[in-house]
């Protein structure tokens, strides 16, 4: 029951955090300041919750994998957290049987998504049980890579500023380096040459854009989105309410 109830806590901040689009562990530091309840963050859900920001990369991955034709970007908020939530617990927490992260994810789902989530959370659920060892295998393979860019970016810092006058370190070669950093960890390294060479071309589009922009803000649909909404600490207007029989 402790660890349900952890769970729920835990859902809740991962929920609030997408929603607002704040970082993840910034609402987290904020919550266990602040809970926002009568009762403490549990533990275990602070364990969660930092456990899916330090791992939210390949958690995605593994949910985007699992989904086949749809994409983890696109599922509702409730659905996503849910997942991200079960994922961690699965690939990452050895001291939980995957069918109770499993179970635990569905029965909040009931709760608080739509009538089709439940089913859509076991299939994917499952598949991601299925894949563990090659999920954590593929996040040590891209953390050594990323590591090995980094060290290189680090030393072609140290060169560049040794090295001020040195044509042949320069600043755009500096600047490419910092790009290519920035494009693996969007896991999009291709486009690490073009983003360079395509920037006057991109700041004149952008003007362009601006300009057209201006002449069409009565078109701009000014609604609130709307969101399936979780619970406890949350404010009034953030908190997922539970879905109706």
């Amino acid at each position: 029951m402790a660890r349900s109830t952890a769970r729920k806590r835990a859902f809740n901040t991962l929920f609030e955090a997408d929603i607002r689009g704040q970082e993840i562990t910034d609402l987290l530091d904020a919550r266990i300041v602040h809970p926002g309840a009568q009762t403490p963050l549990p533990v275990y859900a602070i364990e969660i919750v930092r456990g899916v920001a330090s791992h939210r990369r390949t958690i995605d991955k593994a949910l985007d994998e699992s989904l086949n034709t749809w994409e983890v970007s696109r599922m509702p908020a409730v659905d996503r957290n849910l997942g991200r939530m079960a994922a961690w617990e699965i690939i990452y927490n050895d001291d939980v049987a995957s069918g109770i992260a499993i179970d635990e994810a569905i029965s909040l789902a009931k709760t608080y998504a739509g009538d089709e989530t439940p089913d859509l959370l076991y299939g994917v659920l499952s598949t991601i049980e299925k894949k563990v060892q090659e999920i954590r295998q593929e996040e040590i393979e891209w953390q050594n890579q990323r590591a090995a860019l980094a060290a290189a970016n680090d030393a072609q810092h140290d060169a560049y500023e040794s090295h001020e006058d040195n044509a042949e370190i320069s600043q755009s070669t500096k600047n490419f380096n910092d790009i290519a950093l920035s494009d693996f960890d969007n896991e999009n390294t291709d486009n690490a040459i073009s983003e360079q060479s395509s920037t006057v071309s991109v700041e004149e589009s952008e003007k362009s854009r601006t300009e057209q922009n201006i002449d069409n803000t009565d078109n701009i649909d000014n609604s609130e989105p709307t969101y399936f909404t979780p619970a406890d600490e949350l404010s009034p207007e953030l908190s997922p309410s539970p879905q109706g029989n």
